[in-house]
């Protein structure tokens, strides 16, 4: 099954500034390791710089390298537009010469490549770049596997009332979903069958709640009659919006999303200090971090 998430707690792509906001307060408050207390994370108790790596380390997967006459950059984020805009951080020891496959357009030059170099917390050093149409993908970090929580039901997944396991009744599925006290989020698991991936009465609706699951799942069934999981879940959609909200304080951030009780964040490197630092300021396994540029094994 492929899960497709019809209502994230969060999925914040950032840019440089950061556009929008949804936090709901002005500080959010996280859970002590012991699980004791609540401690506050403060802006002042945040790491103020990205970590720079001890030795040679590789992006994880492709990305874009970009000059618009200033100097090349490795772009966390880069804008929609033609030609593309770039925010990133400095490259060293680039010469586009080196490096044909690329495009030129008014002034700049860009192009997807994977790279291994050195960091040294602010500028990365190029030492190997393979272009996009060399690259190897399986090379890259599997996709996690989302699946139903629930166990089975005995006959299996399946339709219990077909007038109400149609496209308008799981529409007002997630729309009830969205209204049920300690909503944490919903999602759908689906085939990998392609013809089966928009059959309503293929599909398992599954929603997550902090409070009272049997009272949840009677609600969602006054307007679904397909497959459905119910499942409990430590934190609502709202904290989770507002830790992700909060953790772009972090230096180097690229990313930000929550989902599974889990706040997601991508940074352009971490050495294991600023997941060290997320594990003692919100509890271990609340806060997950990735890096763009991890270690050469």
């Amino acid at each position: 099954m492929t899960r497709t998430v019809v209502a994230l707690a969060a999925l914040l792509a950032l840019s440089a500034p950061v556009l929008g906001a949804c936090s709901t307060e002005d500080q959010m408050k996280a859970v002590d390791p012991a699980g004791d207390t609540d401690v506050a994370a403060t802006p002042s108790e945040f790491p103020t710089a990205v970590p720079a790596a001890s030795g040679p380390v590789t992006t994880n997967g492709l990305v874009t390298v970009l000059d618009d006459g200033d100097r090349p950059e490795l772009c966390t984020f880069v804008a929609e537009s033609f030609p593309p805009q770039c925010s990133g951080t400095p490259m060293a020891s680039w010469e586009w010469a080196a490096h044909p496959e690329h495009e030129d357009q008014s002034g700049t030059k860009w192009g997807s490549f994977a790279l291994t170099g050195t960091f040294d917390g602010t500028m990365f050093a190029v030492t190997e770049a393979i272009p996009a149409a060399l690259y190897d993908p399986m090379s890259e970090s599997p996709d996690p596997e989302f699946t139903t929580p629930c166990e089975p039901p005995a006959e299996g997944w399946g339709v219990i009332d077909p007038a109400t396991a149609d496209q308008e009744s799981m529409d007002a599925t997630f729309n009830a979903a969205s209204a049920l006290p300690g909503y944490a989020g919903a999602w759908i698991d689906q085939p990998d069958e392609p013809a089966a991936a928009n059959d309503p009465t293929k599909l398992i609706i599954n929603v997550a709640v902090t409070e009272d699951v049997a009272g949840a799942e009677a609600k969602l069934r006054e307007t679904w009659g397909g497959a459905l999981c119910v499942s409990k879940a430590a934190y609502t959609e709202g904290e989770l919006n507002d830790l992700a909200m909060e953790l772009q304080k972090l230096p180097g951030v690229t990313t930000s999303s929550a989902a599974d009780d889990v706040v997601q964040i991508g940074v352009l490197f971490d050495d294991g200090s600023l997941q060290d630092w997320a594990d003692a300021a919100y509890g271990e396994g609340r806060v997950e971090i990735t890096s763009t540029l991890t270690p050469v094994s």
